[in-house]
């Protein structure tokens, strides 16, 4: 029997602490002293610290950004990183975000699929190599960030007081082996004044990094306007549900939520709100911003209108998704998360949407750049995780490229994801309503996992 099989052995100790873990809605928040994140962040960090605290494990806390649980002794450290942290929950759940709830052989819950599922069962392969005996050859960790969901430096930071590790995975994306992650930037393009005579108010999307689902606009207007509107709503893509407001109209349009990695998985709500004022407003009376986000963005998801369009055969095209609009009486404001390919120029992005913006009167900020991961296929970790995927699947795990964002960039070279979802596994609705895992494809994640940590601890 393999070594991963093991774990099967805990599938119950499993779920039991991943409802702990779920009921925690560890969304981040407003900072406070010791908690970088939020209290919520921190209370999930503190409770699976002291999960492994109860297993016997060293553990520390490393100034609220992340923390481990270690096993063995040695110079080196391995390390399996995951996250604890998660995306607000949304609207329309069937079931309570955070409570664990089991429908036949699925598990719902915000977090059990992205990232607390795979951070509870690498917790528990650690526990599995200790109750083995095992005598790894370098210390085992799994780390467990705080704030991978607003991409913020919890890893960095961590890591600017602890080991590097020589070989490191995260289980945040999918099966094969992900050794090139694309670049991420996030922008803000801000306009002085909301200067509409129809929008007062338009607001979408909860974080950058994903496709809103939702948008609302709030529009001073006439009957007739809003007459002509629902008639373009009904030859127009999207959906769309209107509510008389004094002096005008309330507009939801109802998108459908996707990460930002993926936008054609999605339908933004807030382009498409956007296409429709466009129908019946001028652009006089909609004002240069609204026409800037018409004309450069639109429902485009690869940047065409602003010149930054491209793609490269080793992770293929940039892609672009508008996650978050604020335009009220303040000011007008969006954020925006781009993809860019491997061998790309994230500067030359930054410089060429500076430069669209400012044209137009408009400003850009920086929210954050991370820059590309691209680790050699012929890397001897590479063949391990690979070796470790074909024991429980009966082939080699694939090399491939992704958008999105994980911990393995901030390893210097030595990390890849890894896991947990299958590519013929169906969607289990990542930073989406109805978020869930199949405990059977959970459980095969859970030995291929152990089995990878198993020869992390004992290779030469």
């Amino acid at each position: 029997m393999s070594f991963g099989s093991k774990i099967l052995d805990y599938k119950e100790d499993i779920l039991r602490d991943l409802a702990t873990l779920i009921a925690i809605p560890s969304v981040n928040g407003e900072a406070q002293p010791g908690m970088p994140f939020g209290k919520h962040a921190a209370d999930a960090l503190e409770r699976i610290l002291s999960i492994a605290d109860g297993m016997g494990l060293a553990t520390k806390n490393v100034n609220g950004y992340a923390g481990h649980a270690e096993y063995g002794e040695g110079a080196e450290v391995a390390a399996v990183v995951a996250h604890v942290d998660v995306v607000p929950a949304g609207e329309g759940w069937e079931t309570n975000p955070f409570q664990l709830t089991q429908k036949g052989n699925l598990f719902y819950g915000r977090g059990t699929a992205d990232d607390k599922g795979a951070a509870i069962v690498a917790l528990y392969c650690l526990k599995a190599l200790k109750d083995a005996g095992v005598a790894p050859k370098r210390k085992m960790r799994v780390i467990f960030g705080a704030g991978e969901e607003i991409g913020s430096d919890d890893i960095k930071q961590y890591l600017s007081s602890e080991t590097l590790p020589v070989m490191a995975f995260t289980p945040d994306s999918d099966y094969g082996i992900c050794n090139r992650e694309k670049g991420i930037l996030r922008l803000r393009i801000t306009a002085p004044a909301n200067d509409s005579a129809v929008v007062r108010e338009l607001t979408a999307g909860t974080v950058i990094n994903a496709v809103p689902s939702k948008a609302k606009a709030v529009l001073a207007c006439s009957e007739e306007d809003v007459a002509a509107l629902k008639q373009a709503a009904q030859k127009l893509e999207g959906e769309f549900q209107f509510e008389t407001v004094p002096g005008g109209v309330q507009i939801t349009s109802i998108g459908k939520a996707s990460h930002a990695m993926q936008p054609q998985e999605g339908r933004n709500a807030a382009t498409y709100l956007i296409r429709l004022l466009f129908t019946v407003f001028s652009a006089e009376q909609l004002g240069g911003f609204l026409c800037f986000l018409k004309d450069k963005i639109g429902t485009q998801l690869h940047g065409e209108n602003l010149g930054i369009a491209q793609s490269d055969k080793e992770s293929g095209p940039l892609t672009l998704n508008l996650g978050l609009v604020e335009i009220n009486g303040e000011g007008a404001s969006v954020g925006i998360d781009i993809r860019y390919p491997v061998l790309s120029d994230g500067d030359g992005i930054i410089r060429t949407i500076t430069e669209c913006a400012e044209h137009n009167g408009l400003s850009v900020t920086v929210l954050g750049h991370t820059k590309p991961l691209f680790l050699p296929a012929d890397s001897p970790f590479i063949s391990l995780l690979q070796d470790s995927y074909k024991e429980f699947t009966g082939v080699p795990a694939e090399l491939y490229s992704t958008g999105g964002g994980t911990y393995a960039r901030e390893f210097q070279g030595r990390a890849v994801a890894f896991g947990p979802f299958f590519p013929e596994e169906p969607d289990r609705h990542l930073h989406d309503v109805g978020e869930h895992i199949d405990i059977d494809w959970f459980m095969k994640h859970a030995q291929i996992c152990l089995e990878a940590m198993y020869r992390m601890a004992t290779m030469d």
